[in-house]
């Protein structure tokens, strides 16, 4: 069993950025595809970054982040986070961290573990 836990979130204007981070409790960290997903109210989780197991060389963003958010792992602290730039109010929502064991395509939205969530508001 993996325990995800996430923090960083909060509130901000319009163009201010925010670090998430994402602690995960496996002991073998490395193995594992990490991803970042957000829920925006009265809509459904979407997807919105990955990096692929320490070995995997991939990393995957939804167009509507791209170039503005970044994913990145550190294996030796087992965490994962999610730079946020340039942010807009269609940015808030609740966002989750989640990860697998078993190695999927970078646009395979399945994941096993989920961490609680922390919301992003964005004002504009």
């Amino acid at each position: 069993q993996v325990q995800l836990v996430e923090s960083g979130g909060g509130l901000v204007q319009a163009g201010d950025s925010l670090r998430l981070s994402c602690a995960a409790s496996a002991r073998t960290f490395g193995s594992y595809d990490m991803g970042w997903f957000r829920q925006a109210p009265g809509k459904e989780r979407e997807f919105v970054a990955a990096v692929s197991w320490s070995g995997g060389g991939w990393i995957y963003y939804a167009d509507s982040v791209k170039g503005r958010f970044t994913i990145s792992r550190d294996d030796a602290k087992n965490t994962v986070y999610l730079q946020m730039n340039s942010l807009k109010p269609e940015d808030t929502a609740v966002y989750y961290c989640a990860a697998r064991k078993i190695a999927a395509a970078p646009n395979d939205g399945n994941y096993d573990y989920w961490g609680q969530g922390t919301q992003v508001t964005v004002s504009s």
